[in-house]
């Protein structure tokens, strides 16, 4: 699983790199599933229910899966959000990101970095024996302290030999639920999804696309976290990421 998520890490990596204005949202698909097949890897998200593409590319106010397109260019000021994953050997790697592209308002600036550092505090949570809900109070609580909202209708995940496995891992803590306890070996995909107003979303024509209710941009990060005996192991971790201790490796 460890090679699986450094292939998606090397993948992100390089849209790190090409990202700009005016590159399309297919451009960047097309680099990563290369990537991908070049490490001798399998597109997880390609053709998984329908999807048609490699790389989830989610602009501003689309939170999570948007379909990359020939037809849409980044622009200056816009937030990107890439999530990436691949089949390994059997096994899922599965990460994301949002980006900046140039120079963005004071607001996506603030609200990357609050999503970011709730991934940071939800990792920390990765510890035998604690309860899912500890990672998702940990990102709750980080985001709604900085007036930000936590998506519901979309949730974390265990990842392994599915890129889909129990538990659910939700951004906030579910009442009056039973939560699952975290055990040597369990690996879960975190991935904080924090909007700028209403937690509320929309599911476009498309039938995938999500975006906010009411329009205000949205940050989306994640890593996939094993639970081990020495603490939390980031098998997604970036190392040429210096913005985040988590990702330094």
């Amino acid at each position: 699983m460890f090679e699986a998520n450094q292939i998606v890490a090397g993948a992100l990596d390089l849209l790190r790199q090409r990202l700009q204005p005016g590159v399309t949202t297919y451009r960047l698909d097309r680099l990563a599933e290369e990537f991908c097949r070049a490490h001798h890897a399998v597109p997880a998200f390609k053709g998984y229910r329908g999807f048609p593409a490699s790389l989830c590319i989610s602009i501003n106010e689309e939170v999570v899966h948007g379909i990359p397109s020939k037809k849409v260019f980044v622009r200056e000021g816009d937030i990107v959000s890439m999530d990436f994953g691949v089949k390994y050997k059997g096994f899922f790697g599965d990460s994301a990101l949002t980006l900046a592209v140039g120079r963005v308002s004071a607001e996506k600036e603030k609200l990357m970095r609050v999503t970011r550092e709730s991934l940071d505090l939800a990792i920390e949570q990765v510890r035998i024996g604690n309860r899912i809900s500890a990672i998702s109070r940990a990102i709750q609580r980080h985001v709604e302290k900085h007036g930000f909202s936590v998506v519901r209708q979309f949730v974390g995940h265990g990842v392994g030999a599915s890129l889909h496995e129990s538990p659910e891992v939700p951004n906030y803590v579910q009442k009056h639920q039973a939560s699952p306890r975290i055990v040597e070996g369990m690996v879960v995909a975190i991935e904080p999804m924090v909007n700028a107003g209403t937690y509320k979303v929309k599911v476009l024509h498309d039938n995938w696309t999500v975006v906010t209710a009411d329009r205000q941009p949205s940050a989306h990060f994640e890593h996939s976290v094993a639970a081990t005996a020495d603490g939390p192991y980031v098998l997604s971790a970036r190392t040429t990421d210096p913005e985040s201790l988590t990702d330094s490796g």
